[in-house]
């Protein structure tokens, strides 16, 4: 699907980017080989540097982002991309959220870079780490840490046909009682994430007996005033609560508030 990069073959064009990120998402993509050898005749991966080094001129039917936006650099190139895409889809905690990264928006960069780096004067990083919805619009995010392989494939082949990709915006308590998965936090006090963090994992964790850690990001419904008190029900302080909500998805909106209001008071 690649060798055709720099060929017009007459094929919707797809185009993979990376920002600042640590390419588990676009492992994700390249780990569907036998799906995407079902869709070969009807897509052209013109741009994808993970997977070969021929690069193929836009413009491009949709493009999957990867990372979040940490430069001066990275806001000029989004830009670009936005551009020129048909479709924009960001995949991936970071691109979604902000991810790991965004951990600096609560600190001083500049201290980081002086007690990291010999020569901090060689870093050019911004203040904060964003995700690529806030400098452009996004045609559809697709969340995780990683994200799921058939979600992927699902956003792939939706714009293909030309309709809305059908990922479910629940909870993970719904993935649990699907399948069969006794509560953690009913049955045993564990804290979880999982009544306000977004489906898509299948819910693992739970079903290996431990709490869910929101790497989906938040559901489309949720309700911290009143998930709060159940995590300091089961144990978590002030200071656990907020180092749950700040992990992959720590700039998401939803967690971001919650996260501030419990340290904040």
């Amino acid at each position: 699907m690649t060798e055709e990069a720099g060929q017009d073959t007459g094929r919707p064009k797809l185009a993979v980017w990376k920002f600042a990120s640590c390419d588990g998402c676009q492992l994700t993509l390249l780990d569907c080989e036998d799906e995407l050898l079902g869709i070969a005749d009807q897509l052209c991966i013109s741009y994808f540097l993970e997977a070969s080094s021929v690069p193929g001129p836009g413009p491009y039917d949709l493009s999957l982002v990867e990372g979040s936006v940490t430069t001066e650099q990275d806001v000029e190139r989004i830009r670009y991309i936005r551009e020129v895409s048909r479709r924009l889809v960001t995949i991936g905690a970071c691109a979604t959220a902000g991810g790991v990264q965004a951990l600096r928006n609560y600190a001083d960069v500049a201290e980081f870079r002086s007690v990291v780096y010999a020569r901090p004067d060689y870093i050019q990083t911004l203040a904060t780490s964003t995700p690529i919805s806030a400098h452009v619009p996004v045609d559809f995010e697709l969340r995780g840490c990683p994200i799921d392989r058939g979600q992927l494939i699902e956003v792939i082949t939706a714009y293909l046909a030309g309709r809305t990709p059908d990922v479910p915006a629940h909870s993970v308590c719904f993935e649990c009682k699907r399948r069969g998965t006794v509560c953690v936090t009913v049955a045993h006090g564990t804290p979880c994430l999982g009544p306000v963090t977004h489906a898509g994992c299948g819910a693992l964790c739970p079903a290996y007996g431990r709490g869910c850690y929101g790497c989906f990001g938040p559901s489309d419904s949720t309700n911290f005033p009143a998930f709060v008190p159940l995590l300091r029900r089961d144990g978590m302080d002030t200071l656990d609560v907020v180092r749950v909500l700040r992990t992959f998805n720590t700039a998401a909106p939803e967690f971001d508030a919650a996260s501030r209001k419990e340290q904040h008071g």
